[in-house]
């Protein structure tokens, strides 16, 4: 490719913006019909900053989408007995139609029986064990939200998966290992590559589509890139970095996703909708 080559940007926050506007209109549909607006309760263990400011910005999203918050603290002593105490009993609750645990939540609770007490009905956050096995088998349920957001971004760019070769670089549980099943259900090939991989670049050149979902700051240099690629940067790391070298990426790709504005904008979109959703399901609509 010449070097004057520039992808072209995948513009998560405008995309997320309709999405929320969207989503708005459905959340006063819900109010009007049921005198119940639709509730998302977000469950916070101790004050990590980060964990802290993400979680007032869902719950300002919230209020500009007319859904209700409900935010839960708990002190960082929080046992996991007690936690999955607070879950169920949110679940139980008619009045909340989403539940958000904010993680991580520390090392001395056992996030996954944290995850399992929430109702599959009201995990719009696409946790549960429940909720991987529908996007597994293309079943009816929540989608994890940032690999449902991945997915609405390429769709509003007219990727075409089917029989295209897509490299996943991360296997976390609720991001890596989701969006790779979300990929096969719409027949691309899926590689999962990770920190035992050998040789990462040999799979990244042959990738027609790269979701970098690692954590390692700017790890994919654009010399692993496949000319025309698309790259989906699903990284977050200190000073507003991706798991992609920007620069030498945007060389060679063909769509590529910016840090930030990417796919952050698009994880918050999914949850608020979801939550919509949830109250529509539960509320009989």
């Amino acid at each position: 490719m010449s070097q004057a080559h520039q992808a072209r940007l995948m513009d998560g926050t405008g995309l997320a913006r309709r999405i929320a506007e969207q989503t708005a209109r459905r959340a006063a549909e819900v109010t009007r019909r049921t005198g119940t607006a639709p509730c998302l309760a977000t469950v916070l263990v101790g004050e990590d900053p980060a964990s802290v400011t993400y979680v007032r910005m869902k719950r300002n999203r919230c209020r500009k989408a007319g859904i209700e918050s409900r935010h839960v603290p708990l002190p960082a002593t929080t046992t996991t007995a007690e936690l999955v105490g607070t879950l169920t009993a949110l679940s139980a609750n008619p009045a909340v139609h989403g539940i958000l645990l904010q993680h991580p939540v520390g090392p001395h609770i056992d996030e996954r029986a944290a995850f399992e007490a929430i109702a599959p009905e009201k995990d719009v956050d696409g946790v549960t064990l429940s909720s991987y096995a529908a996007m597994s088998f293309g079943l009816p349920g929540f989608v994890s939200c940032t690999p449902g957001g991945i997915m609405r971004l390429l769709d509003a760019y007219d990727v075409d998966l089917a029989g295209r070769r897509a490299v996943v670089v991360g296997r976390s549980a609720i991001l890596g290992k989701p969006v790779g099943m979300l990929l096969l259900g719409r027949d691309a090939t899926v590689t999962y590559c990770h920190s035992r991989t050998k040789d990462l670049p040999s799979h990244l050149r042959e990738a027609d589509v790269v979701v970098a979902a690692v954590g390692r700051p700017e790890l994919i240099r654009g010399g692993d890139v496949k000319p025309g690629a698309v790259v989906v940067d699903a990284g977050y790391n200190a000073g507003n970095v991706g798991d992609v070298h920007f620069d030498s990426a945007a060389a060679r790709a063909g769509l590529i996703t910016p840090v930030p504005g990417g796919v952050g904008p698009m994880t918050i979109a999914t949850l608020l909708e979801q939550t919509v959703t949830g109250a529509e399901r539960q509320l009989g609509l």
